[in-house]
């Protein structure tokens, strides 16, 4: 198993360079600071492909019977080591550069998954992701995508990250069922450009801001099941945020309630 991850990281990599770097003229190494763009929501879209990276690594692993030690090692740093090396990449395209402020998230975001495991050997925390489609992507498609799949990975917009956290693991003593969390979520929206200041020609950003969520969710792998299947099933999508009543604060000092949030 730990070949076949090696594997297959190898040639995503390979093809990465081949069908999507290979478009865009190379360069020497650089570094881009980009830590005050899209709101830090590209950001939290490395902590947390890197965190669920590293939870898929590593239950693979386990899965396999490899000791819980190598599982981390091997398995929980495989969000890292992978989005790191698409760093490099970045590095060497004069489209992008090098940004530390990736690097730095993917390490939060294993570092979320390894210490959770060193200290409670189980996931309490987990993170999250929702989507819904919003008006931005239309007026910059080429940008924020175009189409629902595009959208899902670009549109900014629309996504929220969100903190997890299952109740009874902290209150093991209590009837709080298994499965029920509450969750901390945050998004931005507004935002057609990375930074205000290319904000350039016809299209005019307004208004972008800061969104915070508190919400119910649901631990899928909390739910008692005898079914391999339903377990696998399961513990796939637990990486989504299950829809809820949630509450919204933003940094323009006003409250929102969703009759339900995606």
């Amino acid at each position: 198993m730990v070949i076949s991850e090696a594997s297959l990281a190898t040639m995503a990599l390979v093809g990465l360079d081949q069908l999507w770097y290979a478009d865009y003229p190379r360069s020497k190494f650089h570094t881009l600071n980009d830590n005050q763009e899209w709101l830090q929501m590209d950001k939290l879209g490395h902590v947390y492909t890197s965190y669920q990276m590293g939870r898929l690594g590593a239950n693979v692993l386990q899965w396999s019977g490899v000791s819980n030690k190598d599982q981390l090692l091997y398995g929980g740093t495989l969000g890292f080591a992978f989005l790191t090396a698409v760093e490099v990449f970045d590095g060497f395209s004069e489209e992008w550069g090098f940004s530390l402020g990736d690097v730095m998230a993917n390490a939060t975001g294993t570092g979320l998954y390894i210490g959770q495991e060193l200290l409670w050997k189980e996931q309490r925390m987990t993170l999250k992701y929702s989507f819904h489609q919003t008006r931005y992507a239309s007026l910059r498609p080429g940008t924020l995508g175009k189409g629902i799949l595009e959208e899902v990975l670009k549109d900014y917009n629309g996504q929220t990250y969100w903190l997890s956290i299952n109740l009874h693991s902290f209150f093991k003593e209590t009837k709080i069922p298994k499965w029920l969390n509450v969750a901390f979520g945050y998004g931005a929206e507004g935002m057609l450009y990375g930074s205000e200041n290319e904000n350039t020609g016809e299209i005019v950003e307004k208004n972008r801001y800061r969104q915070y969520f508190f919400s119910l969710d649901v631990d899928l792998t909390k739910i008692n099941t005898n079914s391999h299947f339903l377990r696998t099933i399961f513990d796939v999508f637990n990486l989504i945020k299950i829809p809820f009543p949630t509450v919204e604060f933003t940094d323009e000092n006003y409250i929102k309630l969703h009759g339900i949030y995606f």
